[in-house]
């Protein structure tokens, strides 16, 4: 049994054994468990008299946080990214009432946590302000977690529209990166299509509306069996992107504009620079 005092000092004691009481398994004399004179009582006296004046109280280990004045904090084990913006706009000459679609492709280390991964637009003409544009503001909201930035997210986009039969078909297909850096970007995406091989499936293609394209538009961010594939440039699209990050610089990466704009920076100092 362990008591201590409020200085500090220890004091060990144990109970009073006796040949009598362990040969008949009952307690000494005067020991008893309200804790008369005898026993633990008259231990108790003992050390209180024997000590330095003070109250005696059980002796505890002290917490981190008694320790150290605040509890111990883990590392983050993941960070986040939070993109929002939208569509603004886009430019294809020859073409009107046009609508757009869009998803967001991303590595395996990388889950969405909340917002939306695709949508679509409403269909937009051009006006006389401004004849050549055609302005869709469609706003874009999700956010990510990753343990990796490999994978680092995509924007893909596909615009569609009728053909002069009145049948929808694709019109253009671009994709872009999020970007790296905290802050207010505007990206300007330039768009493509695929065409046909050969003139008599050129002109199959037109007459029944069934032109060429993707059947996942998510194959743009991707590059396998890009090689083979042809395509013509046809419009642009502009984006603007709200980016935020949280605990990527306490996992190791640096993505401020100083480390993205020094190249004597090493490269275990760079961050995602290195990519």
């Amino acid at each position: 049994m362990k008591f201590c005092t409020r200085g500090g000092a220890r004091i060990t004691g144990q109970r009073p054994s006796g040949s009598a009481a362990e040969g008949s398994g009952k307690d000494p004399p005067g020991d008893t468990h309200a804790g008369g004179a005898g026993g633990v009582g008259a231990l108790r006296s003992e050390a209180k008299s024997s000590a330095a004046p003070g109250k005696f109280v059980p002796c505890a280990a002290p917490s981190v946080a008694t320790a150290t004045g605040a509890p111990a904090m883990a590392a983050p084990s993941v960070f986040l990214l939070a993109v929002s913006g939208e569509i603004e706009s886009g430019e294809f000459p020859g073409f009107d009432d046009l609508y757009c679609k869009f998803c967001f492709v991303y590595g395996q280390d990388w889950v969405p946590t909340a917002g939306l991964e695709e949508g679509i637009s409403q269909i937009t003409s051009k006006s006389s302000v401004s004849p050549t544009t055609l302005v869709w503001n469609f706003p874009i909201d999700i956010t990510f977690k990753s343990t990796n930035p490999f994978g680092w997210p995509q924007i893909v986009l596909s615009v569609y529209g009728p053909d002069f039969f009145g049948h929808d078909v694709v019109r253009g297909y671009g994709a872009v990166h999020v970007p790296f850096v905290p802050g207010r970007h505007k990206r300007t995406i330039a768009m493509f299509v695929p065409e046909s091989t050969s003139r008599l499936q050129q002109f199959t293609s037109w007459f029944t509306g069934r032109r060429p394209e993707f059947t996942d538009p998510k194959v743009v961010a991707q590059g396998e069996g890009r090689e083979v594939t042809r395509v013509r440039s046809q419009g642009f699209v502009t984006i603007s992107f709200n980016v935020m990050t949280k605990d990527l610089h306490k996992l190791g990466y640096d993505v401020g504009p100083t480390a993205l704009q020094s190249p004597s920076l090493e490269p275990g100092a760079q961050g995602l620079h290195r990519f």
